[in-house]
């Protein structure tokens, strides 16, 4: 787990595919713990390090951690109240044009995302919006932006249409990859700094799994979108 930024307020990583944001009933590693970890030489006692967003097991990218409550509570307020920006690259299954928008609903049910009518008790407003960045005849990279962080969203909006992750047989993909994670990469998130007056941008490269997937012209345009979004 590479650490992207560390300060008093917020340890940002880029969480590597596989491994959990948080702790749950497995056990299993998770990005939580690990990052009490790396903390445990500066702090006294057990460190404070709250999540204020998720990303999925078999996904990858940018996660930001709060420090303390207050940074969580800051940052929790600027996720709920959609002031972030959160931006993923995916590569899909299919050929995909243009750009786009999705807008579904989705509910949770035994801890099983799924999309669901609009008139769903349970349903929860998912959009996003697409750019395509380079395709083939058989598959496609997309930047994504999500203006609603709904579990699964990505996952289930892409495969609804026909154009499930690659990899991510879960949801229809017809083969999974090394180590079953998928082509999801949380890639930048801006936010403001819980407690200096600017806004920070992290950003991170997708892990090497992604070498099973790219062509050589997805790759240089992922590496030249990498450059151009770097701080500073």
């Amino acid at each position: 787990m590479t650490v992207l930024h560390r300060d008093e307020h917020l340890l940002i990583v880029n969480k590597p595919p596989g491994l959990l944001a948080q702790p749950d009933h497995t056990g299993d590693p998770d990005v939580v713990s690990r990052g009490k970890e790396m903390l445990a030489d500066t702090a006294a006692g057990t460190p404070f390090l709250g999540p204020v967003h998720r990303l999925d097991r078999p996904s990858s990218g940018v996660m930001a951690l709060a420090r303390s409550s207050e940074a969580a509570r800051h940052l929790s307020r600027q996720f709920r109240e959609r002031l972030v920006e959160k931006r993923y690259v995916v590569v899909v299954e299919g050929t995909l044009r243009g750009i786009g928008a999705w807008t579904d609903y989705i509910a949770k049910t035994d801890r099983q995302p799924r999309l669901v009518d609009p008139d769903d008790p349970d349903g929860k407003r998912a959009e996003l919006n697409w750019q395509v960045l380079e395709s083939n005849s058989a598959r496609t990279l997309l930047q994504v932006t999500l203006q609603t962080g709904r579990s699964h969203q990505i996952r289930l909006q892409a495969a609804s249409r026909g154009h499930p992750v690659v990899g991510d047989d879960r949801y229809g993909a017809s083969a999974a990859l090394t180590k079953r994670v998928i082509a999801l990469h949380h890639v930048l998130l801006r936010v403001d700094h819980p407690a200096r007056p600017r806004r920070e941008t992290f950003v991170a490269a997708p892990p090497a799994h992604w070498s099973e997937v790219l062509t050589d012209a997805m790759d240089s345009t992922l590496r030249r979108m990498l450059d151009r979004e770097q701080p500073g």
